[in-house]
């Protein structure tokens, strides 16, 4: 295999990290809004660490993004 080819499929494989982060964030809403539904009056205490939440997952899927930046144009 070439190098070319292998950085190619590294930072293909590396952009799925981005992928994961958006199913990582709609599953943390679902379960706020199933828990809300369930428990209205505890809905408001845990509006905020579904955002806290929601903005780590997508810390990760931009930290996959810049992986795969890194392995395009770097290395």
């Amino acid at each position: 295999m070439e190098a070319e080819a292998a950085k190619f499929l590294g930072a293909g494989i590396a952009t799925l990290g981005m992928g994961l982060a958006g199913i990582g964030v709609g599953n943390i809403f679902a379960n706020f809004l199933s828990g809300a539904l369930r428990n209205p009056s505890a809905a408001d205490g845990q509006f905020a660490r579904a955002f806290i939440g929601a903005a780590l997952a997508e810390g990760l899927g931009i930290f996959s993004l810049v992986v795969a930046l890194v392995l395009l144009f770097v290395v």
